[in-house]
């Protein structure tokens, strides 16, 4: 019932999981023993039990999961959980497309286990086409008026379908998510959550975020079950009118394999007068890998479509970024430009001022970010590398040979006197502790405080101004590395900083 297991397990059993994990970035083999018909505990607000649905009047779904050499035990179980936990009045039909597997057990005897299910059908690929592609190909056949698009390692919490289509009823040119709820990849526990969830958001690298849902949002709602509007998609998981989908232009069939097209559909949604929301009353539940089990390497050239087509001046913020994004080979775009006016869509400055207001824009005026290079330490920039992603503040800055990539090496010197780093959310600044001569990461504020105040003067020195004294590039006690730190104010170059756009 969604509690977690752990197998004290020992010699050929330890290494037959071991294997599976390295071979699916997932715990098959403890997947392997767990029923295929297992229920979920339920784990939703309250409130959504007491919901009803007119049942006779809401449009009937087509499932489309795409999958590639997916474990036997996690896609059955996916299908298995779609037909027990879906209103047989509202289920057309589930589509399973292979996006061309070669793995055995997804030949004929998975042909053979889906033929004796109802509403089952299973498309092949007769050649790897990428998850766009795949699910297009899923959409083309289906026959629902709304597409439910869920990935191929999901269980379904009951009830989640009905809020889906209650609110693609209501209004048609609404992309409805549930809540994405976790499963472990080790131990198949359920992590549900009853509580608010989060919403979709994005950073300047073009990376998916999660964050918590805004006040404005909140006094919007008309209850803690309502729809909440959200940024981005996750891209798993949503449901969409066919009609609606494909008057949007359905996916943009240049991006390849998979990473980037969820922020590409989230921006044309808002953009050209859709809206996108998540239901907390809909709740799935995702196994996320250990790791993406296959490479992300196009999703660059993927980020690169959705920033040229959508995103107008803006998308030099996210090249100021990713320098190597500029070089990615990305395709035609002119047919997905011709789609965007035939659609009359907004610019990039409306989805951001109207849709994404929490999101802060970064100045990025001409001279005063990039990497910010020391001159009399030839060739060391100022590099920030948190151990963890998700925990970014409290850690030192500290010099590192330029390498040009962005990332951990771009900084920001903004009108307010800041130096930021902000290729992530949330936003950090470089502050100065009380009594410390070291730089440290702080979180950014709506006003700068006064510690993490610099000012960049005209001959590259860099003042704090609390302090009254100079970064300077030092060599770190005891060792080969070099940090920035404070001293007071002399003419040595080893005080002089300038910025740098991109590597020459």
């Amino acid at each position: 019932r969604g509690e977690a297991v752990r197998l004290q397990l020992q010699g050929e059993e330890l290494r037959l999981q071991e294997e599976s994990v390295r071979l699916h970035q997932i715990n098959i083999y403890l997947s392997d023993r767990i029923s295929l018909h297992r229920r979920l505990p339920e784990r939703w607000n309250p409130l959504c039990k007491e919901k009803k649905y007119d049942y006779d009047n809401l449009p009937r779904t087509s499932v489309i999961i795409v999958f590639y050499n997916e474990a036997w035990s996690t896609l059955l179980r996916t299908v298995y959980s779609v037909l027990e936990t879906s209103p047989d009045i509202l289920l057309e039909e589930v589509i399973l497309v292979d996006d061309y597997s070669d793995r055995e057990h997804l030949k004929e005897r998975l042909a053979n286990e889906l033929s004796g299910l109802p509403k089952v059908r299973l498309i092949r690929a007769n050649k790897r086409e990428g998850l766009v592609r795949a699910r297009l190909l899923g959409a083309s056949a289906a026959r629902g008026d709304v597409l439910t698009f869920l990935d191929c390692h999901c269980e379904c919490h009951e009830g989640w379908l009905e809020p889906l289509l209650q609110r693609i009823r209501e209004e048609e040119s609404a992309v409805v998510c549930p809540v994405i709820d976790v499963i472990d990849w080790n131990t198949f526990e359920y992590l549900g959550n009853s509580g608010e969830p989060q919403i979709g958001g994005f950073d300047w690298r073009l990376a998916f975020t999660w964050h918590m849902v805004p006040e404005r949002e909140r006094i919007r709602m008309r209850s803690p079950v309502d729809v909440i509007r959200s940024p981005t998609m996750a891209g798993g998981l949503f449901a969409v009118s066919k009609k609606y989908f494909e008057y949007l232009g359905s996916y943009d069939t240049g991006m390849e394999v998979w990473g980037g097209e969820n922020l590409e559909f989230s921006f044309r949604i808002w953009q050209c007068g859709g809206v996108l929301e998540t239901h907390p009353c809909s709740h799935v539940g995702h196994v996320f890998p250990k790791q993406a089990p296959y490479s992300r390497n196009k999703a660059l050239a993927n980020s690169v479509r959705a920033a040229e087509v959508w995103m107008d001046e803006f998308k030099e913020l996210y090249y100021h970024r990713n320098p190597h994004a500029r070089l990615e080979p990305f395709g035609d775009v002119t047919e997905r430009k011709q789609l965007r006016a035939k659609l009359q869509c907004k610019d990039f400055k409306w989805f951001l001022e109207t849709v994404y207001p929490e999101l802060h824009v970064p100045e990025d005026r001409p001279g005063f970010f990039g990497m910010l290079q020391n001159q009399g330490l030839k060739d060391y920039c100022f590099d920030y590398n948190p151990p963890d992603e998700n925990q970014i503040m409290g850690h030192q800055v500290i010099l590192y040979a330029c390498h040009g990539m962005g990332h951990n090496q771009f900084f920001e010197y903004t009108s307010q006197k800041e130096i930021r780093y902000n290729t992530h959310q949330p936003e950090g600044c470089i502050a100065v502790e009380a009594g410390m001569d070291i730089l440290i990461m702080h979180l950014c504020e709506e006003t700068a405080p006064e510690n993490q105040k610099f000012i960049l003067q005209e001959d590259g020195s860099l003042f704090h101004e609390q302090s009254k004294k100079c970064v300077q590039a030092a060599r770190k006690e005891s060792s080969d590395s070099f940090v920035p730190l404070l001293r007071d104010c002399t003419n040595s170059d080893h005080q002089k900083w300038f910025f740098k756009e991109r590597m020459l």
